[in-house]
């Protein structure tokens, strides 16, 4: 996860690369900015309706929606293409929430052929978003806020909301419901795609965690123990510091995932925890590339 420890190593990697902490809040203070960063979202493309943000592809069609989760009432960004039945894939953000960067990037997850639902997973505290940007996390008044929000996620909560929407993802006309769901989750979203897959193992068919925290541990509920309950093929995209940090949970990983007979795409990128949200300072346009064309690989595999 995104702590003092991810922090400090970011920024010494940031030092490296000789990019601040002023350069990134500059250059991240503007999300349209961001949104035409080459390889996120590319320009001379139609618009994707109420998204703000220029998307290669399939035209498409978004705007918030609430969803009833056994614990009250979730909003969530929802994207689609504008015509035909789609699979569906549901977004966890990281630990920043769900924000203007997310609804870029699932903006163009959409307008790849997909239905989208981005989730704030804080809805029992606040409406999304809840912070602006990934830079205000990087403040102490960010950190103390999100800090009672993060304590109200347990994982039999998360697994609660991945039930419920995917079921709610099972309404929609958009959605074509003979292709199995995805689920995709950054950093603290990473074990909530597993916790997903737990959740409903005959509709969820592909789960990708992308920099996701907490994957390994000898908690009974840690996610590498729950592979063998589910169905779905993986994508592990791990951060080099964060398997500096716990080398051995790749191979805990490859062992859970061949114990449950899943198939499981497990890689170290060459880049830092948090590289593949366009609002990071870390984010990694190579490496970030290469993670999502090994999402919709997956994708178009398993789904």
């Amino acid at each position: 996860m995104c702590d003092e420890f991810t922090e400090a190593e970011n920024e010494a990697y940031l030092a490296r690369k000789r990019l601040n902490r002023r350069d990134f809040t500059i250059a991240g203070a503007s999300v349209a900015a961001i949104a035409v960063v080459p390889g996120c979202m590319a320009k001379d493309q139609p618009k994707a309706s109420g998204s703000g943000a220029a998307s290669p592809g399939l035209e498409t069609v978004s705007g918030m929606v609430t969803v009833e989760t056994p614990d009250g009432k979730a909003d969530a960004f929802w994207v689609h293409p504008k015509t035909g039945k789609h699979p569906a894939v549901l977004m966890w953000p990281d630990i920043a929430g769900l924000r203007p960067a997310f609804h870029t990037m699932a903006t163009r997850l959409a307008a790849a052929g997909y239905a989208v639902l981005a989730v704030n997973q804080y809805y029992r505290s606040a409406p999304a978003p809840v912070l602006a940007s990934f830079a205000d996390w990087r403040t102490d008044a960010g950190q103390a806020k999100l800090r009672p929000m993060i304590a109200a996620i347990t994982p039999d909560r998360t697994t609660s909301d991945g039930g419920a929407f995917v079921a709610w993802l099972d309404k929609q006309p958009q959605v074509d419901t003979a292709k199995k769901v995805g689920t995709v989750g950054y950093c603290m979203g990473g074990p909530f795609t597993v916790r997903t897959a737990v959740s409903t193992p005959d509709r969820v068919g592909a789960a990708c965690s992308m920099h996701g925290a907490n994957l390994v541990s000898d908690d009974p509920q840690s996610p590498v123990k729950l592979l063998g309950k589910t169905r779905a093929a993986y994508l592990f995209a791990i951060g080099q510091n964060d398997d500096e940090r716990q080398p051995d949970a790749k191979t805990a990983l490859r062992q859970a995932a061949d114990a449950a007979h899943l198939h499981a795409e497990i890689e170290v990128y060459p880049a830092n925890h948090g590289w593949c949200v366009i609002d990071t300072p870390v984010y990694d346009h190579d490496a970030a590339e290469r993670a999502w064309s090994r999402m919709l690989a997956t994708y178009q595999t398993y789904l």
